[in-house]
């Protein structure tokens, strides 16, 4: 796989021929076809790490050549590749391709923090990933360079995965009051993956899907993108407020509730035992589904998360949902679904026709973690790590924050809902902090009339990250209220 093309900044050519030749060569070999918008000159000067003043120059020489154009309104756009002059027909116009698919583009400011997150330089106050210093790289290589089971294989798996990792899962589980047998259980490439699954497998188009408000399913697009959409329910600092469940789902005819009762994404809020009941009665009582995501549950600081819903589901009503992606590595892109058994078997026969399989390597290496007793002490450490992180974020807030904001204390999982004091114009302040390499996860990315929030992580920036990132971003928030 060729490396991503970066300046030579040793080169006897200069800088701006070598942006001029590389844009060029992108445009002529049909990378960036005709009426494609260019990246902005920021972010161009953020690319190539150059003035911006060198990328004007580039940027000059190309529309001399009459390679793209500058429009109001559309930025600068490809207006030419001179193939496109010799041929006989034009060719195809893949930004018309572009806007025709299915799939919803993610919300701009969604996309930049997506682009952001591979700035190495990023001071990465949101990110819901655990540090690179938190991983276990080294012991993760000798599970691999390390001798393999009778039992490992490269080939594909079965549909539903693995059956020594399902068989090594469902006793994982039986810790939690989960009784699952293998054969309810289908191993998918994150849980991502297992909502799209479920959006293309169980729901038509139209349906409604019933989410906490803020919810992680706002700041993407994988029900939406379906032809369906999401309704919100009010929290509490108990969890889902369950006074408008029976309502809205016959108002809405909904098809399944989403909840995260375990450290929810974005606010940090643990479920009590109490609500889950409730919660469970309800939808049992209004034959509502529910799809349980519990990515967090394994990382309680003090005592145990209270058992999942499904450790109560005695009907079948609870589609259970964990992954590796937030406790072992995201990298391993592992995740499983646990539901009913026709269930299962239909999900498990879309995701044979989508990617025939998740990685066999990944599987077996989390069934050797998961048998060894690795994993039980990987936990052990994460959550001592993350408990130690969230009291330092938490003493920083008190000395920088305690007149501007107040906020939740988590008793596990990655996030702090941070509250201002008073309404913010949050796009300005964005944009500000990214321009300082500050990167924010806003309360609008998880509801859209939210502008009194931010999704603070402890998960992954350094320490002196963290401290110098909300120093500024204390100094930046009293600015914007002066204004």
């Amino acid at each position: 796989m060729a490396e991503e093309w970066k300046l030579n900044k040793y080169s006897d050519v200069p800088l701006h021929q070598q942006i001029y030749d590389n844009i060029k060569r992108r445009i002529m070999n049909g990378e960036w076809p005709v009426g494609t918008r260019i990246p902005t000159q920021r972010d161009l000067a953020s690319k190539y790490q150059v003035n911006r003043s060198t990328i004007v120059y580039a940027l000059g020489e190309l529309a001399a050549d009459g390679l793209i154009e500058s429009r109001v309104g559309q930025g600068t756009v490809i207006i030419n590749n001179t193939w496109s002059l010799l041929a006989a027909t034009p060719p195809p116009d893949w930004n018309q391709y572009v806007k025709s698919g299915s799939y919803q583009p993610n919300i701009q400011m969604i996309q930049q923090i997506n682009r952001a997150e591979t700035d190495s330089n990023m001071i990465r106050l949101g990110t819901g990933e655990l540090s690179p210093d938190l991983l276990l790289t080294d012991q993760m290589r000798e599970t691999f360079n390390g001798r393999m089971s009778s039992r490992f294989t490269l080939g594909y798996s079965e549909p539903k995965g693995s059956l020594y990792l399902r068989e090594i899962i469902s006793e994982h589980l039986k810790k939690k009051g989960v009784i699952a047998s293998p054969a309810s259980i289908l191993i998918v490439s994150g849980g991502l993956q297992g909502l799209q699954l479920i959006s293309l497998g169980l729901l038509h188009h139209g349906s409604s899907i019933l989410v906490e408000n803020p919810s992680y399913l706002n700041s993407i697009h994988v029900f939406q993108s379906a032809g369906m959409h999401l309704h919100g329910i009010p929290m509490d600092e108990n969890g889902i407020r369950k006074e408008a469940i029976g309502r809205l789902k016959r108002q809405h005819r909904a098809a399944l509730l989403y909840t995260i009762p375990a450290f929810h994404n974005p606010t940090g809020t643990l479920m009590s035992s109490d609500r889950r009941a409730e919660l469970l009665r309800i939808c049992s009582q209004e034959r509502l589904p529910l799809i349980e995501d519990d990515v967090y549950g394994d990382l309680w600081f003090d005592t145990p998360s209270p058992p999942p819903l499904k450790a109560s589901d005695k009907h079948g009503l609870v589609l259970y949902m964990g992954s590796m992606s937030k406790t072992l590595g995201p990298g391993l892109r592992i995740g499983w679904i646990v539901g009913p058994e026709p269930v299962i078997d239909r999900l498990s026969d879309i995701k044979m026709q989508t990617d025939y399989g998740s990685s066999s390597l990944s599987q077996h290496a989390v069934a050797e973690w998961l048998s060894s007793g690795l994993y039980e002490n990987h936990l052990d450490h994460i959550r001592s790590e993350l408990r130690k992180r969230r009291d330092f974020t938490l003493s920083l807030l008190e000395q920088y924050f305690h007149d501007i904001a107040h906020w939740n204390i988590p008793q596990g999982g990655f996030y702090i809902w941070l509250r201002f004091n008073n309404p913010l114009s949050i796009r300005p302040l964005f944009e500000q902090a990214l321009k300082e390499s500050i990167l924010l996860n806003p309360g609008n990315i998880y509801d859209r009339n939210d502008q009194q929030h931010l999704r603070l992580s402890y998960a992954y920036a350094s320490y002196d990250q963290l401290e110098s990132g909300l120093i500024r971003l204390a100094e930046l928030i009293r600015l914007h209220a002066l204004s």
